[in-house]
């Protein structure tokens, strides 16, 4: 059982990571900035650093949740691939925020279609068993004839 989802427990694993990385270089700028805990505003660097990191951590339980939703009803490799690149995303994302607030555009957009891809696929996966389970038609089994 655990071996079925090695995929998706990797792509979490590595996503957590990243999180605590992100969480490790907002208490560094806090640091170097001399931002005193509870205070979330200070240089502009630390306010960019800050501020990316809770985005991060704002997009986090969607990206888990379609990230599974997708893997275990749709296609486990497709949304462990697709998984992999949103964390490549956020990182392109985090860093270009760090640099300026325009910096980070594109792995905002990078992230936000990757999201609406496992989305789609979450949702396509639980029509496809909700038809199969319940209607006894499954569009898996029928696209499977034609290739």
């Amino acid at each position: 059982m655990a071996g079925d989802f090695i995929f998706l427990a990797a792509v979490s694993l590595l996503s957590a990571l990243q999180q605590c990385h992100f969480a490790w270089l907002v208490g560094k700028s806090r640091m170097k900035h001399k931002v005193v805990a509870p205070a979330v505003t200070g240089a502009p660097e630390f306010d960019r650093t800050f501020r990316a990191q809770q985005n991060c951590v704002e997009f986090y339980p969607i990206f888990l949740t379609a990230l599974w939703t997708a893997g275990w009803f749709f296609n486990q490799e497709l949304a462990s691939f697709l998984g992999v690149l949103y964390v490549f995303a956020r990182y392109k994302y985090f860093r270009g925020y760090i640099q300026s607030v325009r910096g980070r555009i594109t792995g905002f957009y990078m992230s936000l279609i990757i999201l609406i891809c496992l989305i789609t696929l979450a949702a396509a996966g639980i029509g496809n068993s909700f038809l199969d389970e319940y209607l006894d038609f499954s569009i898996m089994k029928k696209l499977g004839k034609w290739f």
